[in-house]
């Protein structure tokens, strides 16, 4: 079951069951108008969206109309909570590397975890809105979206939890960051807000690509047009969705809504940074890390962070070539200095 939610200028948008072609949709707000409500009442609405979903392959659907993936916000515009991990230990040594910091040996048995901004994410195709000089960056990550998880959740009840995977850019500002975390209190202006894929879909339509808690296939990533990155997002992640989700129930009660990022995706490729695409690599999905792999690599990094008018492109295809998800395409639209 494909979800998205159309822009209205209500906060919360209209929820619509698509098609798996991505090409259709139906609103549905006799069952649930904003998918907030659906999550809040998954056992009711759930089999009615899937009724929906059924009759929309089936060419059945009475009130079927075609889907614009220009047209959503995020399946949740706005969420009761955004927490990110960082579940791809490469990722995290390499951005660490480039702030010359050392890596604690518990970060790999203990994730790590931030709460991000969910009051108000931006679309798929809105425009990320900021200052060059913020050093300006994507990442592409998955997330899953949960129902209610009590504190102290086990595993299976995580796992359970699950509704929905869909896409990220998690947009970063690396030149706020050091002096952000040197204050020891966390990520705040360095993480502005996030986009999300036009498109969640519910575990079971991802097929034999969903397993482990973990969603086994490449993220496509490109900049102005140009291929940066096709990491697989089941490779080389240590902390599986339910073990996340664990952690982040560990001492607080998660409400339905709440989001769950992965981090950003990162394979290590056999080596120990990885290596580009036009190298043979599968690439990167921030540009922070090839910015550490070319002063690793050539003595200093030569890739620029993102500039006025610059594309990006995330997206991920299933064995088939058809786009799971629809695709996140932002561009950057700078402010004056």
């Amino acid at each position: 079951m494909r979800l998205a939610t159309l822009k209205t200028q209500a906060p919360d948008g209209r929820l619509v069951v698509v098609n798996d072609a991505l090409t259709l949709c139906q609103p549905v707000p006799d069952i649930a108008p904003t998918l907030q409500v659906a999550l809040d009442d998954w056992a009711r609405c759930a089999p009615l969206l899937r009724d929906v979903a059924l009759a929309l392959q089936s060419g059945t659907a009475r009130h079927a109309q075609p889907f614009d993936a220009s047209a959503c916000h995020a399946p949740l515009p706005r969420a009761y909570q955004w927490a990110d991990g960082s579940a791809y230990i490469n990722h995290v040594e390499l951005v660490r590397k480039a702030r010359k910091a050392d890596m604690p040996a518990s970060f790999y048995t203990d994730p790590l975890m931030y709460q991000g901004g969910s009051d108000s994410f931006i679309g798929p195709f809105d425009a990320i809105v900021a200052k060059e000089s913020w050093g300006i960056d994507f990442e592409a990550e998955v997330a899953v979206i949960t129902g209610e998880v009590p504190l102290g959740a086990t595993l299976a009840q995580a796992a359970q939890a699950i509704r929905l995977v869909l896409l990220v850019n998690d947009v970063s500002l690396r030149h706020l960051i050091p002096a952000e975390l040197a204050k020891g209190f966390g990520f705040f202006q360095s993480k502005p807000a996030s986009a999300f894929s036009p498109v969640a879909l519910t575990p079971d339509a991802l097929g034999t690509a969903w397993r482990d808690h973990k969603l086994h296939r490449p993220l496509q990533v490109e900049v102005n047009g140009q291929r940066f990155g096709h990491p697989n997002a089941g490779v080389d992640m240590t902390f599986d969705f339910a073990q996340l989700i664990v952690h982040a129930a560990k001492t607080r009660r998660l409400a339905a809504g709440t989001i769950i990022g992965s981090g950003t995706v990162s394979n290590k490729q056999g080596g120990l940074w990885g290596s580009k695409v036009e190298h043979g690599g599968v690439g990167y999905a921030c540009i922070a890390e090839v910015r550490t792999y070319e002063t690793i690599e050539q003595g200093e990094a030569v890739t620029p962070f993102l500039r006025d008018g610059d594309v990006v492109e995330i997206s991920m295809h299933d064995e088939h070539g058809q786009s799971l998800f629809g695709s996140i395409r932002n561009r950057v639209q700078a402010l004056p200095e």
